[in-house]
């Protein structure tokens, strides 16, 4: 799991090497929801992102009733829904505001962090 992820949170990015704690393997879709363990329903993942996702699926965006899934790191690209600039990522479609929004990428202690490992060349 660890090495298909090439050791990195596959939502954030962030390398395991440079986080305080263990990563874990996460369930994309919650086995509440009709998730399985396969290996095509996990996901390597930093507790941040874990703890912040839960057991959701996705989240609202807009101002309406439309429910925007989740990231998915086994069906869709990370560059096509998200860029990062001075270390915040920005979601660049519905999928990537609704990821970034609920996994709270860019909460003030994640996106110092962020920064200083740019600064380091440590992330991306």
């Amino acid at each position: 799991m660890a090495i298909r992820a090439d050791f990195r949170c596959e939502y954030c990015l962030l390398a395991e090497q440079v986080s305080f704690y263990s990563f874990h393997i996460e369930h994309i879709r919650s086995i509440k929801h009709g998730g399985s363990n396969e290996l095509d329903n996990l996901a390597y993942c930093c507790p941040d992102c874990n703890y912040a996702k839960g057991s959701d699926v996705g989240t609202f965006v807009h101002n309406d009733e439309t429910l925007i899934r989740f990231f998915n790191p086994r069906k869709d690209r990370w560059e096509e829904h998200f860029e990062i600039h001075n270390g915040v990522v920005h979601g660049k479609t519905d999928i990537g505001k609704a990821t970034a929004q609920i996994f709270k990428f860019n909460e003030i202690e994640r996106l110092i962090f962020r920064q200083q490992l740019a600064e380091l060349n440590l992330y991306p």
